[in-house]
C-alpha cells in the first residue's frame, strides 16, 4: 500500500486507461484546460449530521493518481447550472453550527478550539448544490470560500472512463484558481463528502491532502462515484434532480502570497536562507522564552565588531522579531559563527546550533548582571551511578546537562523513555564492575536526576544510525508527548517544587534523513493557543496541529502529513511559567543597544534606497593636479593607487548644475574651476580632453560621459597666486593643453610641474622660459624636450624653432611635454634621459 501511495501520485492522463476498472481515481483536474461553468446564485442548502462513513482506506490509497482532464463530449458552451439563492454557506469548521435537512434541526457539533471566523481562518466547511445533475455536461465550479486569504471552490464534473465508457462524477477541491501568480502554495487537507438528503443517513466522503499551487491548483478524485450510483433514488443522493456536495478544508498559512503575519498573529517569521529553517525553528523557540530574551538585550556589545560578534547578532534577530512588520533576515547571525555557504548549514543540526548560540551567551554574560542567566534556565543535573550488590562499594559522579536526548524506537510516549533513560542496569559475568581492591563485582549503574531545570529541553532521537543498511535513518514511529508533564517520579528526592512541565514548543521535521523541512509550533503565552512558524509565514492553528498531529506514525491518515513528527519538545516548569515567560517590553532594552540597532536600520533603508534608485545615480571620479604630484610612472596618475574624489550624483544633471556641485566641493567659485573628462586613447594612454564650456553647458553629463560610470575628470583650477579672479579662457580650435614633467637624472626621478594652454602655432622654443620658470631654474636654462608618446615610447623633440603642431605628430589636449636641463655629459648618469628612465 506505501508503495502504492508513492508512485500512483505520478500517473498521467494517459494512464486512466491502465485503470479503466477503477470507480474511484483521486488526482487533479487542469482546470485551465476544462470548460467551467460558475454558478452565480447562492447555495443554502439542507444540512446534516457531522456522523459520517468513510470508503475504506485501502480503496483511497490505491486509487490516488495525478490527472488532466482527457473526458470526452465536453461541449463547447456550457449549460448554466443553479444553485439555491442565499450564499455559499460556507463557514469555520470549528464553528458550532445548525444543521437543517428537510426542517429536522440537529444539535452543533462542539470542537476543542475556536478560530476566529475571517478570511485568515485556517478551517471552514462550505457546500454546494447542483441543479439539474442529470444533464450536467460540464466542469461547474461553487462560489469562493475563503480560507488563509485564498478563494477555495468546489468543482464538480462528468467523467468517461476510457476503457469502459463508463460514467463517473468527478469532485475536487479547487484553489486560487484564478490567479496569473506563479510563485504561490498552498499545503492543505480536506474531506470531500457527497451528502444525502435522509438526515440520518451516512454521506459518502473521501480525504485528499495536497501542495496546491499554480500547476496543481485543484486536487480531487476523478471517479469519485459511479454517475448511474448517484442517478439511483435509493442511493439518497438525489433528490428533485439536485446533489448536495461539502469540504471541509483545513490548509495552512500560505508562501508566496500576501499573508501579513503581523496582523493575524501578532508575530512575524524567519527568512530562509535555503537550508536554515531548523535554526529558524530554534531561533523561535529561544526568542518566545521571555526571560532568556530579557537577558539577551542585556549582554553587553556596545564595542562588539557588527559583524562577527555572535551575541550582538543574536540581539539583533531578537530585536527586529520583537519590532518588525516583517520577516526577519539572518544572514548576520550565520555570518556571525563563520556559516557562510549551504555545506555549513548541512553539517549541523539543531542541537549543534543551540550549544553554539548558548555557549556564545554564557560567555558574553560572564561578569555582568546577567551572569548565570542560561545555567539558571537551562541547567539540570543528574547522579551516574555504580552500586556494588555484595560489598561496600559505589561510584558516583553527578553532571550537569543542557538537554536530554530520548529514545523514540519502540517507545510509546515520553514517560517511556524517561523511565528507558533511568532503567538500572545489572553488570554481572563478563560485564562485571572493576571494584578496585575488591575486585570484580556484581554492580547496578544506573542514572537517576537530582534537579530539572525550569526551561526542560527533549531531543526526541528520531535520526538514527542503521547498522543493516550502514546509513543514518529517521524513526517515524509514533511516539505520544503530553501538554503536562510529571517528572518528580524520576528524582532521587522531591524538589521544593513539583517537578510539572507545560509543553511550550514543539520543533518538527517532515521528509526523511536526507532532507525535509523544519517547522515549530509554540504555545507564546502559555495559554494554550498555539501559532505555526513556518519560515516566514506565522499563522494561528489547533491545540491538535500542533501536538496531536505531530506524534509520527500516521501514514495511513490522509489529514496527518507523511514523515511528520517531532524531533524537539521544550518544556516550561509550571511553577517558573510566569516568571519566564513575563512580557517583555521596550523599557527591558538599553537605550544604548536600541539606538545602535535603529542606526543600523536607518542606514540599511538607506542602502537599499540606494540600490533600488542605483539606475538614476551615475558616480564621477575627480582628480585635481595634487593627484598627479609624485606619480613617477606614465601618464598622469596610477589608477590604483589614487585617491578619487567620488561625487553619486543623478545622470539627468546638466553640466551647469554638476560645476556647482564641485565648486561647493572644492570651495572654489564656478568660474575657477573647469573639467576635463579623461578619455581612453587608440596607443593606451588615458589622457583629458576638452569639454566644450559654451556648448554643452546644458547637456546632461550622462550624455557628455557617453554613459561611463564611473565617469573620470580632472578639475582645473586657479592657482591662488595667480591674482585673476577666473581661470583664463580657452579656444578649442587653436589651443591645447599639455601637461608637463620633468625630469632629473641625478635622482632618477620624474616631477609633476604642472600644465599649460598653449597656442598650437606657438614654437616649442617659446615654451621653455614658461617651463624654467615653473622648474624654478634660471629663465635662460637650455633644456631638452621630449613627448611621452605612449608607454615606453619617448620621443625627442628636434627642431624646438617648429609650430607645435608640426613638431608633435597629432597634437592633442592632454599632451604631456617631458623636459630636462640640458648638460655638458649626461653619460656620467646611469638613466641619463627620460627614454632610458621610462
Amino acid at each position: 500500500m506505501a508503495s502504492c501511495f508513492n508512485h500512483s501520485w505520478q500517473l498521467s492522463a494517459s494512464s486512466l486507461t491502465a485503470r479503466a476498472g477503477c470507480t474511484q481515481d483521486i488526482g487533479r483536474i487542469a482546470s485551465k484546460h476544462a470548460k467551467v461553468t460558475v454558478s452565480q446564485r447562492s447555495l443554502q442548502t439542507p444540512g446534516r449530521e457531522k456522523q459520517t462513513v468513510t470508503t475504506p482506506q485501502t480503496n483511497d490509497m490505491n486509487n490516488m493518481m495525478n490527472h488532466v482532464n482527457e473526458s470526452e463530449g465536453v461541449k463547447t458552451e456550457a449549460e448554466e447550472m443553479d444553485t439555491d439563492q442565499d450564499g455559499n454557506n460556507c463557514h469555520d469548521a470549528t464553528e458550532p453550527q445548525t444543521a437543517v435537512i428537510n426542517g429536522v434541526v440537529k444539535p452543533p457539533e462542539d470542537k476543542d478550539e475556536e478560530m476566529e471566523e475571517d478570511e485568515s481562518r485556517a478551517e471552514a466547511t462550505f457546500r454546494f448544490v447542483v441543479e439539474n445533475f442529470s444533464k450536467l455536461e460540464e466542469s461547474v465550479l461553487s462560489p469562493p470560500c475563503m480560507v488563509r486569504n485564498l478563494p477555495w471552490k468546489i468543482m464538480a464534473m462528468p467523467r468517461k472512463n476510457q476503457a469502459d465508457r463508463a460514467k463517473s462524477f468527478g469532485f475536487f477541491l479547487q484553489c486560487n484558481g484564478e490567479s496569473e501568480s506563479t510563485s504561490w502554495s498552498c499545503q492543505a487537507s480536506a474531506e470531500l463528502r457527497m451528502l444525502k438528503w435522509d438526515a440520518e443517513a451516512e454521506p459518502l466522503k473521501r480525504h485528499i491532502q495536497h501542495l496546491f499551487y499554480h500547476k496543481e491548483n485543484d486536487w480531487g478524485f476523478s471517479h469519485f462515484i459511479a454517475w448511474q450510483e448517484v442517478l439511483d433514488p435509493a442511493n439518497g443522493y438525489i433528490k428533485d434532480d439536485k446533489i448536495i456536495l461539502e469540504v471541509q478544508v483545513t490548509a495552512d498559512a500560505p508562501h508566496g502570497v500576501s499573508w501579513d503575519s503581523k496582523k493575524h498573529t501578532g508575530y512575524v517569521g524567519l527568512k530562509n536562507q535555503g537550508a536554515t529553517c531548523y535554526m529558524n525553528s530554534l531561533l523561535q523557540t529561544l526568542f518566545f522564552t521571555n526571560k532568556l530574551r530579557r537577558a539577551v538585550y542585556l549582554m553587553p556589545t556596545e564595542s562588539d565588531d557588527s559583524t562577527r560578534s555572535v551575541p550582538l547578532a543574536l540581539q539583533r534577530v531578537f530585536y527586529e522579531l520583537q519590532f518588525s512588520d516583517k520577516p526577519v533576515g539572518t544572514k548576520k547571525l550565520t555570518r556571525s559563527f563563520g556559516w557562510e555557504t549551504l555545506d555549513s548549514f548541512m553539517q549541523h543540526d539543531v542541537q549543534e546550533l543551540c550549544r553554539v548560540l548558548v555557549d556564545n551567551m554564557e560567555s558574553k554574560m560572564k561578569g555582568t548582571c546577567v551572569e548565570g542567566t542560561i545555567p539558571k534556565l537551562f541547567e539540570g543535573k543528574m547522579l551516574s551511578y555504580i552500586k556494588c550488590k555484595h560489598v561496600d562499594y559505589d561510584s558516583k559522579r553527578e553532571e550537569t546537562f543542557f538537554d536530554i536526548q530520548l529514545n523514540v524506537k519502540g517507545k510509546k510516549n515520553v514517560m517511556e523513555s524517561f523511565k528507558e533513560y533511568c532503567t538500572v542496569e545489572t553488570l554481572d559475568g563478563d560485564n562485571k564492575y572493576d571494584a578496585g581492591e575488591y575486585g570484580l563485582q556484581e554492580s547496578e549503574k544506573g542514572v537517576v536526576f537530582l534537579t530539572f531545570p525550569p526551561v526542560l529541553h527533549l531531543h526526541l532521537m528520531r535520526f538514527m544510525y542503521d547498522p543493516v543498511t550502514d546509513a543514518n535513518i529517521k524513526i517515524n514511529d509514533r511516539f505520544e508527548f503530553p501538554e503536562r508533564l510529571v517528572l518528580d517520579d524520576f528524582l532521587q528526592k522531591k524538589e521544593k517544587t513539583s517537578a510539572t512541565y507545560l509543553l511550550h514548543a514543539v520543533l518538527v521535521h517532515s521528509g526523511d534523513n536526507h532532507g525535509g523541512h523544519y517547522v515549530v509550533y509554540i504555545n507564546p503565552k502559555g495559554d494554550g493557543k498555539w501559532c505555526k512558524f513556518d519560515d516566514d509565514v506565522v499563522s494561528r492553528c489547533t491545540k491538535s496541529e500542533a501536538v496531536d498531529h505531530n506524534f509520527g506514525g500516521q501514514e495511513d491518515d490522509l489529514t496527518v502529513r507523511h514523515c511528520t513528527n517531532a524531533y524537539m519538545l521544550v518544556y516550561i516548569r509550571e511553577s517558573e511559567l510566569s516568571e519566564i515567560l513575563e512580557p517583555v517590553s521596550e523599557k527591558d532594552i538599553p537605550d544604548s543597544l536600541t539606538a545602535r540597532l535603529n542606526e543600523e536600520r536607518k542606514l540599511e533603508a538607506l542602502k537599499r534606497k540606494e540600490r533600488t534608485e542605483a539606475h538614476l545615480y551615475m558616480n564621477v571620479h575627480a582628480l585635481t593636479e595634487d593627484n598627479f604630484c609624485g606619480h613617477q610612472g606614465n601618464d598622469l596618475y596610477d589608477p590604483e593607487k589614487v585617491n578619487y574624489r567620488n561625487f553619486k550624483v543623478k545622470k539627468n544633471l546638466t553640466l551647469e548644475e554638476f560645476m556647482q556641485i564641485l565648486a561647493e566641493n572644492l570651495k572654489y567659485p564656478v568660474k575657477q574651476i573647469r573639467p576635463w573628462p579623461f578619455h581612453c586613447r587608440q596607443n593606451q594612454t588615458f589622457r583629458p580632453t576638452v569639454l566644450d564650456l559654451e556648448a554643452d553647458l546644458n547637456r546632461q553629463i550622462c550624455d557628455l560621459s557617453e554613459q561611463e560610470n564611473p565617469w573620470i575628470i580632472f578639475v582645473e583650477t586657479l592657482p591662488p597666486e595667480s591674482g585673476l579672479q577666473a581661470l583664463p579662457p580657452f579656444d578649442k580650435d587653436s589651443d591645447v593643453l599639455l601637461f608637463l614633467k620633468m625630469y632629473d637624472p641625478r635622482t632618477k626621478s620624474i616631477s609633476y610641474v604642472g600644465h599649460l594652454y598653449v597656442p598650437i602655432s606657438a614654437k616649442a622654443n617659446e615654451l621653455v622660459p614658461q617651463l624654467n620658470r615653473k622648474a624654478g631654474f634660471p629663465l635662460s636654462t637650455q633644456l631638452l624636450l621630449y613627448e611621452e608618446v605612449k608607454p615606453n615610447l619617448i620621443e625627442k623633440l628636434g627642431d624646438l624653432s617648429l609650430p607645435m603642431e608640426k613638431l608633435l605628430d597629432e597634437l592633442m589636449d592632454g599632451d604631456i611635454i617631458v623636459f630636462q636641463r640640458e648638460e655638458e655629459d649626461l653619460t656620467q648618469f646611469p638613466l641619463p634621459t627620460p627614454k632610458e628612465y621610462f
